[in-house]
């Protein structure tokens, strides 16, 4: 792989319409994969009485997970790349295909948009303790 292809960017390219708009669209993407997926595996174990850590229970939560990161990709595909993991927008950059500094802003915006799933979540569930069974996919995407 040519190191040739790695580029910084320059400055002004994190105030350009199509970069802001791509970062919007990371962040929307993420922010629904996060929230559907992981609400769905609360919702899961709230109507199962903490049957969560079934196999009937991770296979809900995988399937909850499919469907969310189809519906966060087929969101910011056009726009951003749709990479709604921060490992995605690094092998990016890595191969040449975003800016650091690109890659800088749907960093933050990914971040942004998965806290703000969570918070969402946590209101909207009164503070609901986030289920064990979809750990193990968040930890596959985000960790």
């Amino acid at each position: 792989m040519p190191i040739r292809n790695i580029a910084v960017g320059h400055y002004h390219e994190a105030t350009q319409p199509d970069a802001l708009r791509a970062a919007l669209a990371e962040f929307i993407s993420t922010l629904i994969f996060v929230f559907a997926g992981e609400g769905s595996g609360m919702a899961f174990s709230k109507l199962t009485d903490g049957a969560s850590n079934t196999p009937a229970g991770l296979i809900a939560a995988a399937i909850a997970h499919a469907f969310a990161l189809f519906v966060a990709v087929s969101v910011g595909a056009n726009i951003s790349g749709g990479h709604v993991n921060p490992a995605v927008t690094f092998g990016a950059f890595i191969g040449g295909n975003i800016t650091l500094l690109r890659g800088i802003l749907y960093w933050i915006a990914q971040l942004l948009g998965s806290t703000v799933a969570c918070l969402l979540l946590k209101f909207a569930t009164g503070g609901l303790v986030s289920s064990d069974s979809s750990l193990p996919f968040l930890l596959f995407f985000f960790g």
